[in-house]
């Protein structure tokens, strides 16, 4: 029997679907939208606000201090997402072609991050690139294997270990960033890797293509959508991260969603951490919009 268009059975997909359209409702867009209403206006006092309408946040918001604040973030964000795709392609792909008897705990090592609490792996990775961490005890313990064989081979030793410094700048930024966000990566690339015909990659190999040009001819374009869906679930979030820079970066590290953080408790000023906050949301909508203007107005979706 032909599966019926729900447009024919409007009762019992408007009792599906009344439950999660109230709960966006109350809990998502009404909040979202007394913010939004807050960012035309000026504090009355310390627990007052004022809607009058004006666009002085917008436009405070658009100062330099701020903008440049905003173009960083966009630069980190748009490392972190390059850099989750070069690591993250590979591990899709040894995933899709590894045998079924280890795919399943290949993706349950990817799955594991999210069983646990973002604040938990932030501290753990802390305490790894901490001074006394483990990664600056292994790089210790290369120094002074470096400075013992120069000692043995009659040569000047190395000076003093001094610790790296792996914390509170804009390097440990990126890589806490990548850590949390790099399943986001995987995940899609290996749904799409997943639903390739490996017959095309046989042919091509067949033909006397070589791996790279397959890689490139082939597996590439055919994951197209798994790429920009990659991108786009960890260049959002990545925009908008707030834990990891703060606990992570330094004075010079912070991004723009650290600078709403203070607007909105240290500062006391919420018109203009709500304006912030849309700008930052304005950016968003931009880039999912022009994600989908890629596709053609009435075009297969495939």
């Amino acid at each position: 029997m032909a599966e019926q268009d729900w447009k024919q059975q409007k009762r019992p997909f408007a009792a599906v679907s009344t439950l999660p359209l109230l709960w966006t409702l109350l809990f998502f867009l009404l909040p979202m939208g007394f913010v939004w209403f807050y960012s035309f206006g000026r504090n009355a006092g310390l627990t007052e606000i004022d809607i009058v309408g004006t666009l002085d946040n917008y436009k405070r918001a658009t100062e330099w201090l701020y903008l440049g604040i905003f173009l960083k973030s966009l630069a980190v964000a748009a490392l972190v997402t390059l850099i989750c795709l070069i690591v993250g392609f590979p591990v899709a792909m040894a995933i899709t072609f590894v045998s079924e008897k280890w795919r399943p705990w290949l993706l349950l090592g990817i799955m594991l991050p999210f069983w646990t609490n973002l604040l938990i792996r932030t501290y753990a990775l802390m305490i790894v690139l901490g001074q006394q961490g483990y990664a600056n005890q292994g790089l210790e313990a290369l120094w002074s294997g470096a400075s013992w064989l120069k000692t043995l081979i009659g040569l000047q030793p190395l000076s003093t270990w001094e610790p790296a410094p792996l914390l509170y700048n804009n390097f440990a930024v990126v890589l806490g960033l990548v850590y949390v966000h790099l399943p986001f990566m995987v995940l899609p690339l290996y749904s799409a890797l997943d639903r390739l015909d490996k017959s095309l990659i046989e042919a091509s190999l067949d033909l006397g293509a070589g791996h790279f040009r397959t890689l490139m001819k082939i597996i590439v374009p055919l994951a197209a959508p798994g790429i920009i869906a990659g991108v786009m679930i960890t260049l959002i979030p990545a925009l908008g991260a707030y834990l990891t820079p703060d606990l992570m970066g330094g004075t010079d590290s912070q991004m723009i969603a650290n600078v709403i953080e203070r607007q909105f408790k240290r500062a006391n000023d919420w018109p203009f951490g709500a304006a912030l906050s849309f700008l930052l949301i304005y950016a968003m909508f931009i880039l999912i919009a022009m994600q989908g203007l890629r596709k053609k107005p009435g075009g297969d979706a495939r």
